[in-house]
């Protein structure tokens, strides 16, 4: 199913084609993402400032993604982000591919929430 907005989570179009999309997420201070994907979307991101935290199905690790840094998720794969911290973060975002910008789907049987 196709994703409503994250609470805490404030994106700004750059542009939008057909089959690719920029932009910038703004996300707020201990905001969690829903767990989804980006279909046939590959998605890559750069941290302006702050740390964004993706968490992936199948691991219970969690990459944390602080300023200058790049992040490519590839299509399908199943993740959430949040923001760890008491600062927001800021990230650009590109994502190329088509389909449905995000799909929602359950929580991993692996995690808690």
């Amino acid at each position: 199913m196709a994703a409503d907005p994250t609470s805490g989570m404030l994106r700004s179009r750059a542009f939008e084609l057909p089959i690719l999309w920029a932009g910038r997420v703004e996300t707020a201070p201990g905001a969690i993402s829903g767990w989804h994907h980006h279909d046939l979307n590959e998605s890559s991101l750069y941290v302006v400032s702050g740390v964004l935290r993706l968490e992936f199905e199948g691991s219970d690790d969690y990459l944390d993604a602080v300023a200058g840094d790049f992040v490519h998720v590839p299509a399908y794969t199943v993740h959430r982000e949040s923001n760890p911290t008491d600062e927001p973060s800021v990230a650009i975002i590109a994502r190329a591919g088509g389909g449905i910008p995000t799909v929602n789907v359950d929580p991993p049987s692996t995690r808690f929430s």
